[in-house]
């Protein structure tokens, strides 16, 4: 089945799904590219189809500078999502940084009250408007962000390895650090949405307790529900298949075959 292609700098469509399905549109953490979600929208196929974003600063948008404001960041998202089929249901998904951002833009989404997603999925974060966990990193020398590289393991040794990588990296890195620490969450009582929120969460992710993670109930007058997942902070790739059958689950009431497959009980 021919994929069709995106006009969007933004949006970067990896499958379409079936006709009765729901597009998923998936945002990366920081530091992360569109790319990183390929290998999730095969596991989620036929039904669901994927679609992740492109943040400026890295592999085909790397000649751009990257933007450093989350509510910036969040506008511009919104406003390249009139290419997708308003036909078609709506979910967004977003790992640690990429959960702040997927909560923004279904604020923006819910707000203007033309596509209206039909759930939203956080992963590897905090609710908005908690303490953070840890100083600021992106005012840091290089070392102490790469040393916090290696200690969460979200990128992959040979990559810290090679000089020429980092010195493209670092700079986009920094600037997404800056984007979520800067962050300004809603007010009390403000940014609340209807749609349900599903929140994941690594067992040893230092950066997400359980407290944190349940206290997104906050931000949604519909359903809440918290999963937890075996492993540290990118459980999502370690654990891919179980995230994937997660999502089909909770997207379309049952796992996906993929995770039917592998033994998994979500």
């Amino acid at each position: 089945m021919t994929v069709p292609p995106l006009r969007s700098g933004w949006l970067r469509r990896f499958s379409s799904g079936s006709p009765d399905g729901t597009t998923l549109l998936c945002f990366p953490h920081a530091g992360g590219a569109a790319s990183t979600y390929f290998p999730m929208s095969k596991l989620l196929a036929p039904l669901i189809g994927v679609c992740a974003v492109q943040y400026p600063g890295r592999q085909d948008r790397r000649s751009e500078p990257p933007l450093d404001d989350m509510a910036e960041l969040a506008d511009r998202v919104t406003e390249s999502l009139t290419e997708l089929d308003p036909g078609r249901p709506l979910a967004l998904f977003g790992h640690s940084m990429g959960a702040l951002l997927a909560y923004e833009v279904t604020r923006r989404l819910e707000a203007a009250g033309g596509i209206r997603p039909v759930h939203l999925i956080v992963s590897g974060r905090r609710a908005p408007g908690l303490p953070a966990t840890r100083p600021d990193l992106h005012g840091q020398d290089d070392e102490t962000l790469l040393a916090e590289l290696r200690r969460i393991s979200g990128t992959a040794e040979q990559v810290l390895a090679d000089e020429e990588l980092v010195r493209m990296l670092l700079p986009t890195l920094r600037s997404d650090y800056k984007a979520v620490e800067c962050y300004v969450p809603p007010a009390p009582g403000d940014g609340v949405l209807s749609c349900p929120i599903s929140v994941f969460t690594g067992t040893e992710d230092s950066h997400v307790s359980p407290e944190g993670a349940a206290a997104w109930e906050a931000y949604t007058t519909g359903a809440c529900d918290v999963q937890a997942f075996t492993g540290g902070h990118f459980f999502v790739q370690t654990h891919r298949e179980e995230v994937a059958s997660a999502i089909a689950g909770r997207l379309h009431g049952r796992p996906s075959a993929v995770g039917q497959r592998a033994g998994h009980t979500i």
